[in-house]
């Protein structure tokens, strides 16, 4: 997995009807893009550190030099 900062971190849910998570990435903190990312959650605000398993993928907002549209997922 890497990112860069700006990207979304996404988490599958765990149980059946549950949304999934997502988060901003603000801080790569590993090497080359890898994980711990220090993250800020899309639902409340709050930001953690955090290294993603295997229920989690990065969605890069950036690409070839321009930003790519966000989409706001209302919950």
């Amino acid at each position: 997995m890497k990112a860069v900062a700006g990207d979304r971190l996404v988490i599958r849910p765990h149980h059946l009807g549950e949304p999934e998570r997502d988060a901003e990435i603000l801080e790569v903190m590993g090497a080359d893009g890898a994980p711990p990312y220090r993250v800020r959650w899309e639902e409340d605000g709050r930001e953690s550190i955090i290294y993603p398993g295997t229920d989690a993928w990065v969605e890069h907002l950036v690409e070839e030099g321009r930003a790519i549209a966000r989409p706001r997922v209302r919950r």
